[in-house]
C-alpha cells in the first residue's frame, strides 16, 4: 500500500509539474508564432493599401471588392516619370524650371538645350505594367490573387470594406477604405483559451481583435493598427 501511495505521489507532483510548466511554456509559445504570422500578414495588408491608393488615383475611390481590385492591378498601366539628370543651383536661380527644361528637351532643339546646359537633362514619361511597377520581384499576373489571401487561414479572404462619401468637417469629400484580418482567421489551430483571451483583452479596450489597415470611421492616413 505504501508503495502505491508513493507511485501515486510521484506521478501526482510530476503531473502538476507539467501543468506548471505548460501554464509558462504556452502563452510563450501562443505569442511567437502570433509575432512571426503576423510580420507576414502586415506586409499583405501593406500590399492590399498600395493597390488601393493606385485604384484610388485612377478611379477617384476605393474599391471593396477584391475581383475589381485585382482585376484593375492586372489591366492597368502606372504613368512614371523616367529622370536622369537635374538642375543646378545656377540654373534654378536664372529662372529654368523641371517643366521648362524637361520642354526644351522635348523639343530637339540641340543649340538650346547646349546653351542651357540640358544635354544630359531627361524626364519622359512611361506607362508601366502596374503589377511589375508596385511590386516588382513580388507578384505577377498570375500569383497577384494571392493578395486577397489572409496568410496561415483556411484560404480566407482579408474583409475590405469601404466609404467613398465621407466628408470632413469642411465638407470636402475624403475616401475611406480598410483592410482587416480577425485574429480567429490566423490564430485559430493555436491553444484556444490564449487565442480567447486576447480576443477579450482588444474588445474591453475596444480596439480591433486582430490587424487592420485604414478606417471607414475616419481618416487615419490609411494607417495601420500597429503602426
Amino acid at each position: 500500500m505504501k508503495t502505491i501511495i508513493k507511485i501515486l505521489l510521484v506521478a501526482s507532483i510530476g503531473l502538476l509539474s507539467y501543468f506548471c510548466v505548460m501554464s509558462i511554456l504556452t502563452p510563450i509559445k501562443f505569442d511567437e508564432t502570433k509575432t512571426a504570422r503576423e510580420k507576414e500578414i502586415i506586409q499583405r495588408l501593406i500590399d492590399i493599401r498600395t493597390a488601393e491608393v493606385e485604384y484610388k488615383t485612377q478611379k477617384g475611390g476605393y474599391t471593396d471588392n477584391f475581383d475589381e481590385l485585382i482585376k484593375f492591378l492586372k489591366s492597368s498601366k502606372k504613368k512614371t516619370v523616367l529622370k536622369e539628370g537635374s538642375l543646378s543651383d545656377k540654373q534654378l536661380e536664372a529662372g529654368l524650371t523641371e517643366k521648362a527644361a524637361a520642354k526644351i528637351v522635348r523639343s530637339g532643339n540641340r543649340s538650346e538645350i547646349i546653351a542651357k546646359g540640358l544635354e544630359n537633362f531627361r524626364r519622359d514619361t512611361a506607362y508601366l505594367d502596374m503589377i511589375e511597377s508596385i511590386f516588382p520581384q513580388k507578384y505577377t499576373a498570375e500569383t497577384i490573387d494571392q493578395i486577397a489571401i489572409i496568410p496561415f487561414s483556411n484560404n480566407e479572404k482579408f474583409e475590405l470594406k469601404v466609404n467613398n462619401e465621407y466628408y470632413n468637417a469642411t465638407k470636402i469629400k475624403i475616401p475611406l477604405f480598410e483592410a482587416s484580418a480577425h485574429f480567429k482567421t490566423y490564430l485559430y489551430d493555436l491553444n484556444h483559451q490564449e487565442l480567447l483571451n486576447i480576443i477579450d483583452v482588444q474588445t474591453k479596450l475596444e480596439k480591433y481583435p486582430g490587424l487592420k489597415v485604414g478606417s471607414i470611421e475616419e481618416p487615419n492616413n490609411n494607417a495601420g493598427n500597429w503602426e
